[in-house]
């Protein structure tokens, strides 16, 4: 699984062989962590490194392969490099000698396809400074200024900083609050978490985390309990303002709450946080539409060990075969690869949480099926339509909705 600093935000750092890609992440860092070489093709595969950009925060900056790579394994770089612009939330692309071209306008076309900010910086500019024509060329293809620098030196440090902070959207690095507009100072939060064995050892999953914490934030009042100890709770007459559980207890939990009181899960509250959360409310109901035969894509977002109590690839696919008593394939991919299958050929998408992936990458990874008009789910929303509860669980947020409208 992916260690909790890849939810930083990601800048990829991007161009031909041998213009100082691996000396710019040096500069931005302050360290020697990429080697440097004048051997074309030295940068093999991605490299990430944490660094804090002032006014930002921690970042992941990413030292790709060369775009113009060659050969077999250089083919294999290449595709490596081009894979990692679905992770970056802002991508750099540096250019030298004057040379702005097809590799180059491939990359562009890339950044705006996923709607990724770039910034163009002319490297070794003390040896070939950018021409006049090289300058209104690039403006005139990208609207973008391209601007010199040399990464050799501090010299161009700040201002290289200072752009980067100014085009890196803010909503990658001001993350919202879990509960915002579900929750009132001195509310009572009940959060329901099961622990089986697929619960990390001594630990609790991160929306769980993030939950208590920003319950705690709200200065409300936070009881955590066991789903085997929920009627045993509930028996106080301690009434919840908000109860909130794992999906996979949905079936259990909601006949123990009582209707009037709002509830929703984990995996819900986390995708209304991340992306796609109105298509996920849009697509959620073509579970009832799929056919014999037809195919379903499981979209896992990190990596594991698989037990025979895992969510994603067995749990769930069962759990909508029998719903649908439909016969059904399924497909499940692991990661944030590129897919390299038709996404066509799915009839539903279903994706993980995406507790330990950034906003943006969540959002790329669905973007493939959203624009070919193939409807996507959630793992949360699924439970919960296949639960009977889906209009209950998504309710809470239905009415922020509806209280935020005008008069």
């Amino acid at each position: 699984m992916k260690k909790g600093k890849d939810l930083k935000p990601h800048i990829g750092i991007f161009g031909r062989r041998n213009n100082g890609k691996s000396s710019f992440i040096n500069m931005i860092t302050g360290q020697d962590v990429a080697i440097v070489s004048d051997i074309a093709g030295t940068t093999t595969d991605p490299v990430k490194k944490s660094v804090e950009i002032f006014g930002v925060g921690p970042v992941i900056i990413i030292d790709t392969a060369g775009v113009d790579d060659v050969g077999e394994l250089g083919k294999k770089r290449v595709s490596k490099t081009m894979a990692m612009v679905n992770t970056i939330d802002l991508a750099v692309l540096l250019i030298a000698d004057n040379i702005f071209d097809s590799f180059e306008k491939n990359l562009i076309k890339e950044f705006d396809k996923l709607e990724i900010p770039y910034l163009i910086f002319n490297n070794k500019s003390d040896i070939v400074a950018l021409s006049e024509d090289k300058k209104k060329q690039i403006l005139l293809e990208t609207q973008k200024n391209c601007i010199n620098i040399n990464t050799l030196t501090d010299e161009f440090l700040e201002k290289v900083t200072n752009l980067m902070r100014e085009t890196i959207p803010k909503s990658v690095y001001v993350k919202p609050a879990l509960l915002d507009g579900l929750i009132k100072e001195k509310d009572v939060v009940l959060l329901i978490t099961p622990i089986d064995s697929e619960a990390p050892e001594g630990r609790m999953i991160l929306p769980q985390v993030m939950a208590i914490r920003d319950v705690l934030n709200h200065n409300c009042i936070c009881i955590t309990v066991r789903e085997t100890e929920l009627e045993d709770f509930m028996k106080l007459g301690i009434v919840p303002t908000l109860a909130i559980t794992d999906s996979q207890a949905f079936g259990m939990v909601s006949k123990i709450i009582p209707e009037d009181i709002p509830f929703t899960g984990f995996s819900i509250v986390f995708a209304r946080m991340k992306a796609n959360f109105q298509k996920y409310l849009e697509g959620t109901p073509e579970i009832s539409k799929l056919k014999d035969g037809d195919k379903v894509l499981m979209l896992e977002s990190c990596t594991h060990h698989v037990s025979c109590e895992d969510i994603g690839r067995h749990k769930l696919p069962t759990w909508i075969s029998n719903f649908t008593g439909k016969k059904l394939e399924y497909d499940i991919v692991a990661g944030l690869d590129i897919l390299e299958s038709d996404i066509k050929q799915y009839a539903l998408v279903v994706q993980c949480g995406g507790c330990v992936v950034t906003k943006k990458q969540l959002s790329n990874r669905l973007k493939p099926a959203i624009d070919a008009g193939v409807p996507v789910t959630n793992y949360g929303m699924a439970i919960a339509y296949i639960n009977g509860i889906f209009n209950r669980a998504v309710k809470p947020f239905l009415d922020i909705t509806t209280s935020n409208k005008p008069a």
